[in-house]
């Protein structure tokens, strides 16, 4: 009688450990990036959230392959903070101080999720974009730093990147100001701060090795959204079209070793672009074996 009520209790301890493991497996998805942070002593904060997300349909042109992609550990509550220089505020000299508050994200800090992308990825980790008249950025590893501006009227984008140069997407995680840096006069034109704004972040520099296989395209957006019947940044990769009606990153396959040229568009649903001084910008990056 008692080996039979021992059997019983082997059995059921068997069951709901079976059923224990299912519900791990079943749950993977969306505490992979804890576990690793309780691993790495990370806080559960700046550790993000993984999505399973999906790779979005190919367009293919010019032996050019382009796809979004929607996998990306995310962080909902990282905030940035501008505390200095302040909004519309003057600089002396041509050295501006930029001083910013960061929160529920880790800076020079690995994403925990860089290991499974495929495309260029910072050794130096998270890290702010800091983007002066929509400029090739600066990366910045602390919230505390020096950075050269020339004398007039600049338009300062900043906002939080993943260690693999994905930017942060929505509002708490990026900064947009008006500065003005040393002796500045009158006739400088009015930035919008309320208008529609298509900012160029990557690609970037040169690309080398393995990173030249797959070209991360991101951009940032602000006062406006992308729609299939409404507004979409149109990409002009090599001289090849493709519409963007997602704000997404999206990954470029095909490129060809040496000078490429990558053109933004922000447009409306006749395909106009939207009037701004920043909404139409081209850049050249270089790959190398």
């Amino acid at each position: 009688m008692k080996k039979k009520h021992l059997s019983f209790l082997a059995v059921a301890a068997l069951l709901l450990a079976s059923a224990c493991d299912g519900k791990r497996a079943a749950s993977t998805t969306d505490t992979d990036t804890t576990a690793a942070a309780d691993h790495a002593g990370m806080d559960h904060d700046t550790a993000g959230v993984q999505h399973q997300g999906t790779m979005g349909t190919p367009m293919e042109k010019g032996g050019l392959k382009v796809y979004s992609y929607s996998n990306s550990v995310d962080f909902p509550d990282a905030d940035l903070e501008l505390n200095r220089p302040e909004k519309n505020g003057k600089v002396t000299g041509d050295s501006v101080q930029f001083e910013y508050a960061v929160n529920n994200f880790q800076l020079s800090q690995q994403t925990p999720d860089a290991g499974t992308h495929e495309h260029a990825n910072s050794k130096e980790g998270q890290h702010i974009h800091n983007i002066v008249d929509n400029e090739p950025y600066t990366a910045h590893y602390k919230p505390t730093f020096k950075k050269a501006i020339k004398p007039g009227q600049h338009v300062v984008l900043s906002f939080l990147s993943r260690s693999y140069h994905e930017s942060i997407k929505h509002k708490e995680a990026y900064d947009l100001r008006v500065i003005n840096v040393g002796n500045t006069t009158g006739n400088t034109a009015k930035f919008d701060e309320n208008g529609q704004h298509l900012f160029y972040s990557r690609p970037k520099g040169e690309y080398t090795g393995a990173d030249t296989r797959k070209i991360m395209l991101d951009f940032y957006l602000v006062n406006t959204e992308l729609a299939k019947d409404g507004n979409k940044v149109r990409a002009t990769i090599n001289g090849n079209e493709f519409i963007l009606d997602q704000w997404l990153p999206y990954l470029v396959e095909g490129l060809p070793m040496g000078e490429n040229t990558f053109k933004l568009e922000l447009i409306d649903n006749q395909g106009k672009v939207i009037p701004g001084p920043f909404n139409t910008v081209e850049r050249k990056i270089t790959l190398k074996q």
